[in-house]
């Protein structure tokens, strides 16, 4: 027939290339299908084309779209349904007008309803919120909140390191598991993949239950090393939480030889919102371990006591919406005045480069701080091929000068505060597991845009001007940079 095809007059080479040939136009209407976002097909589509063999290989491993699988299944948590029922009641009082926000919240109550649908982020009141700026307060805070655990203590990191930090930590863990109180740690096996067993073991055989979240082994490599977890959440009995940029590694503290001083922020919340942070640790236990954390010795009672209104969210794979790339999309195009971003990888999505530019061409003071030094250079090389855009648009960028700034904050208006382990690029917001505060306090806002301002005076602001005057070979590699940049 004349589709007969007589396969013993080709060559070894000749079939391996229709074999890679037919796999290749499989892979790319795979691609096409799953919808992503047209930047990411075509870069994908690409590396196929112009990297065969490299972007096969590359695609398999990094590039498999897990989302509408629900990798991370949610069925039989039992700790949600209680706050879902609660999220579900204020979103119902909030649209029909029953649910009362104070005057200074009402600017807000858009982007609280839209927290509430996409994420069941219940809105508390009765917190104090504590600033903690920078590795050492944040990491003696943390000790001190463990040193007086009773009950539980919850971990839940992207990255421990078996260093003196690390150590330190493993060390007031294993004590305070001999003295009774409950230790639950999960780690990000990517992240802290230079972890040693002989650490962990040292963890387990003291009683503390220590898992890594989503175990990458060769051959098993393909998907999961794609999705991380990202976050850096601890809860001490219930009723204190820490979260933010800070991970247990000595350079959170003293820096580096590459980078110098290291610039980060945390937060420390007493009071209701720290359910919800429990609520994201339970149900990242469940995944890891199958056991249901539920009961008053995990979740206190919610009090009515005053204090400032917090928002947790969390997004992820498992996540019906990229909820916290939402919220930032709301909470800039809704601003009236100012918006300040600090990040250490300026990457945003086409939304949110939009919502940039357009507040600032309608005269919004919109400034981001990011590294003037990298801790890797293919990042810094994507966050510059965004710049020229930006400053065109009215955007003022400044680089950190001091040593490599790592907070990941949004402040709105002097009144508007998001803190957590969220950085201002692609897979932060659409492919990481995260979480971050959302705070509405004018207080709150102003002392940490206390702290921003000093980080603003230790940068420099980069000029339009300036910035067009770059090498070319500058230009041409983040011109490339910004080419593959949606395949990371």
């Amino acid at each position: 027939m004349w589709f007969d095809w007589n396969f013993q007059n080709l060559s070894v080479w000749e079939v391996l290339s229709m074999i890679f040939l037919i796999t290749s136009i499989a892979i790319a209407i795979i691609v096409v299908l799953e919808k992503r976002s047209p930047f990411k097909t075509a870069a994908w589509i690409m590396v196929l084309v112009l990297l065969p063999v490299i972007g096969l290989v590359f695609y398999l491993v990094f590039g498999q779209e897990y989302r509408k699988k629900k990798i991370f299944s949610r069925k039989g948590l039992k700790a949600l349904g209680k706050y879902r029922n609660l999220t579900n009641r204020q979103l119902r009082n909030l649209q029909q007008k029953e649910f009362q926000l104070p005057p200074e919240l009402e600017n807000y109550r858009k982007l609280i309803s839209l927290l509430l649908n996409n994420s069941h982020a219940s809105l508390t009141s009765g917190n104090n919120v504590k600033i903690l700026n920078n590795g050492k307060k944040a990491i003696d805070a943390i000790f001190a909140a463990l040193e007086r655990a009773r009950h539980h203590i919850h971990l839940e990191y992207y990255i421990i390191e078996d260093d003196d930090t690390g150590n330190s930590l493993k060390e007031i863990l294993i004590r305070k598991r001999k003295e009774g109180v409950e230790v639950r740690v999960i780690i990000d096996d990517v992240g802290s993949w230079s972890l040693g067993k002989r650490y962990i073991n040292d963890l387990k055989e003291n009683g503390v239950e220590i898992y890594p979240f989503m175990e990458v082994r060769f051959p098993r490599l393909t998907g999961k090393v794609n999705y991380r977890n990202h976050r850096k959440i601890v809860v001490v009995d219930g009723d204190t939480g820490f979260t933010g940029g800070i991970n247990f590694a000595d350079r959170y503290i003293f820096g580096n030889e590459k980078v110098g001083f290291w610039r980060d922020t945390n937060i420390q919340i007493e009071g209701n919102a720290v359910a919800f942070l429990q609520v994201v640790f339970a149900a990242d236990w469940f995944f890891v371990k199958g056991e249901n954390l539920v009961g008053r010795d995990y979740f206190r009672p919610f009090t009515d006591d005053p204090g400032i209104p917090v928002q947790i969210s969390a997004s992820g794979p498992d996540s019906d919406w990229d909820s916290i790339a939402q919220a930032f999309f709301t909470a800039i195009t809704c601003a009236r005045r100012e918006i300040t971003i600090v990040t250490p990888y300026l990457m945003p999505t086409p939304s949110l480069l939009t919502a940039l530019k357009t507040a600032a061409l309608g005269g919004i003071d919109v400034r981001i701080i990011i590294p003037g030094k990298p801790d890797a250079l293919l990042p810094k090389w994507v966050s510059n091929s965004y710049i020229d855009e930006l400053l065109e648009a009215g955007v003022r960028i400044y680089f950190y000068q001091k040593g490599f700034i790592h907070s990941k904050i949004l402040l709105v208006d002097g009144s508007f505060v998001s803190v957590g382990t969220t950085n201002f690029d692609f897979r932060s917001l659409e492919t990481n597991f995260e979480v971050n505060a959302f705070i509405y306090s004018e207080q709150f806002a102003r002392q940490l845009g206390a702290y921003v301002k000093v980080d603003m005076r230790n940068s420099r602001e980069i000029l339009l001007s300036e910035w067009r005057k770059r090498p070319w070979y500058d230009k041409s590699r983040e011109s490339l940079a910004y080419l593959i940049s949606p395949l990371f």
